[in-house]
């Protein structure tokens, strides 16, 4: 959610990040790069994915809209872009479906990789069909009117980041995450180096390392003053 703007507007000319370092981005999973990034731009856990095995990632293109009214997802729609991935947030709270089949088929043909609406959304099954791809808040078949002035590629809130036009998103199974796009080459190279520190650990504990000796816990345990008793001494 974010404020109401001062006045109606529409940002155009939004520079973007290149297209091949998005491409790059989406080969890491969002728990990966957000790890990698130290644990920054998260969006929090209430965005669920309304598909499964579906990630990500674009440039952000953002809508303000009033509650209940879906006239500025329209407007962006012009400003939209092959790579971009549209944000749309609300200037309070709401639940109503402001997106459903007929606006992904327009951000569809504009070259729009998915959609993180912090509202609802509705057609959920006809969006699954044609593989667009949504991230929200809620699901409703409410409707919506198209009467009320917002903004276009304004920064808004939503769940606990504030995200900018242009910005990098990545979104899967696991949640959304945002961050500068002039982040995007170290983001890559740190996600590069976090998988194969993973793929190590992967490897260590398949066969047959613990996690207590790999991540050197132990004595940790010890420090928290965990004590190893056997079953009778415990019942003694």
């Amino acid at each position: 959610m974010s404020a109401a703007p001062s006045r109606g507007v529409v940002v155009t000319g939004v520079p973007r990040p290149p297209l091949e370092q998005l491409d790059a981005l989406a080969g890491y999973g969002v728990a990966t790069v957000h790890e990698a990034l130290g644990r920054t731009g998260y969006l929090g856990p209430d965005l669920r994915p309304i598909q499964q095995d579906v990630r990500v990632a674009g440039s952000v293109v953002t809508a303000l809209c009033w509650p209940g009214d879906n006239l500025m997802i329209h407007a962006a729609a012009e400003q939209c872009a092959e790579g971009d991935v549209l944000v749309v947030a609300t200037t309070s709270p709401c639940s109503d479906g402001l997106f459903g089949e007929l606006l992904a088929t327009s951000l569809a043909s504009r070259g729009v990789r998915g959609l993180i609406i912090d509202t609802g959304v509705r057609d959920t099954a006809e969006l699954r069909a044609m593989g667009f791809p949504v991230w929200s808040r809620h699901v409703s078949a409410q409707g919506t009117v198209k009467a009320t002035a917002g903004a276009v590629n304004v920064p808004v809130t939503v769940g606990r980041q504030t995200l900018f036009p242009g910005a990098a998103i990545l979104a899967d199974d696991d949640g959304v995450m945002t961050f500068p796009a002039a982040e995007l080459p170290h983001a890559l190279e740190a996600s590069a180096a976090r998988e194969a520190k993973e793929q190590a650990t992967r490897e260590a504990l398949a066969a047959g390392q613990l996690g207590l000796d790999r991540y050197d816990l132990r004595p940790l345990l010890a420090g928290l003053g965990v004590e190893y008793m056997t079953y009778e001494e415990y019942h003694e």
